[in-house]
């Protein structure tokens, strides 16, 4: 037995060079201090995101993307399939934390001034892995086709609609149409399932391959001596394995207590229910733009919302070239304060969606 595994090692060591990229783990160091827990979040996201993968590719088994069994064939995993409301409930529990960890992992890396030279590029391929995975919420949350993914799909396309000069043009290629319907159902399959995966691919292994190359950054002003190098593997794989299983226990807490339900089937006739809201990391800017003024200076408040947001995402993932003072290694104190700001903004006003009944 054992010459048998030594001899598949060989066989595979011979095409894949394992013992190369054991040696390369081994090498590799770490640094570890008193904020280095915040480095485990972008290993948690990468594991949240194999979850997904997996559960995915086995919900597809079931799935059937029209709006005549979509919501029937959910009916059918939750209630007929073996473990399906739990490979379910565990696809949507983990696309949420997914989420949350990647927006933890975001602000922690802004605050450590991460992004400062030569890990400029980590930091945009960071940001657009966290478009692209709003996205996945975005399209995925219509799939099982019930009344609130219809009504909350329908929210969204109108608010991509007010896009100055390519809103109209957005909306209609997002529904298929003026109206969200089959067509609908179908584009936001493929893309969920094919076209963001792919681009998720593509950004993923950059960030991990710059991260693997560049290694990770101290925060600055942080002395010598507070810090210690530890070997990637095992001492930082082991804790970043904690926190894996760590969270696989919290998902599985949430899957048994608060299973993921499946909703009325949607009725694409039936009106808009009121107080309909989005996915929690929309609700930010759910509710700005519904407390802005209808009009500033003439121009439709909702208008000037979504250029605000659009030219706040264009300076955020713009911020390494912009913070020339962490490029130079030196604290900057005006950047931290504005990334506090932003980070109270966005708790502030999602907390305010789900606190005042009205909104």
């Amino acid at each position: 037995m054992k010459k048998a595994f030594q001899n598949l090692y060989s066989y595979l060591d011979s095409r894949f060079k394992i013992s190369e990229l054991a040696q390369f783990a081994k090498k590799k160091k770490v640094p570890e201090h008193k904020l280095s827990f915040w480095y485990y979040f972008g290993g948690i996201c990468l594991f949240l995101f194999f979850i997904q993968v997996l559960t995915g590719i086995m919900l597809l088994l079931y799935y059937t993307p029209s709006i005549d069994s979509a919501h029937e064939s959910v009916h059918f995993i939750m209630s007929q399939v073996k473990f399906g409301w739990l490979i379910r409930s565990v696809h949507s529990w983990s696309a949420n934390i997914l989420i949350g960890a990647i927006f933890i992992h975001m602000f922690s890396s802004f605050f450590m001034k991460a992004y400062r030279p030569p890990r400029e590029l980590t930091w945009i391929t960071g940001f657009f892995l966290l478009l692209i995975f709003l996205f996945f919420g975005f399209s995925g949350y219509l799939l099982p086709w019930n009344e609130l993914s219809l009504s909350a799909t329908r929210v969204g396309a109108d608010i991509a609609g007010t896009i100055p000069l390519v809103g109209q043009s957005i909306k209609s290629f997002l529904l298929g149409g003026s109206e969200v319907s089959g067509a609908t159902l179908s584009r936001f399959f493929w893309l969920h399932v094919a076209i963001l995966p792919l681009f998720t691919v593509v950004f993923l292994g950059v960030h991990v391959f710059l991260v693997q190359i560049l290694g990770m950054s101290t925060p600055i002003g942080m002395r010598k001596d507070k810090v210690r190098e530890v070997p990637f593997f095992p001492n930082f794989i082991l804790k970043d394995a904690l926190g894996w299983m760590l969270i696989l226990a919290l998902i599985g807490v949430l899957c048994v207590f608060l299973p993921w339900e499946i909703g009325q089937k949607a009725d694409p006739f039936a009106p808009t229910p009121l107080g309909i809201k989005p996915e929690w990391y929309f609700t930010f800017m759910f509710t700005t733009l519904k407390i802005i003024p209808a009009h500033i200076l003439s121009i439709e408040g909702e208008i000037l919302g979504i250029l605000g947001f659009m030219i706040g995402g264009l300076l955020w993932m713009l911020v390494p070239f912009i913070d020339r003072k962490a490029a130079k290694e030196k604290k900057s104190p005006v950047f931290s304060v504005a990334g506090f700001i932003i980070l109270l903004y966005i708790i502030v006003m999602t907390a305010l969606t789900y606190l005042h009944p009205r909104l």
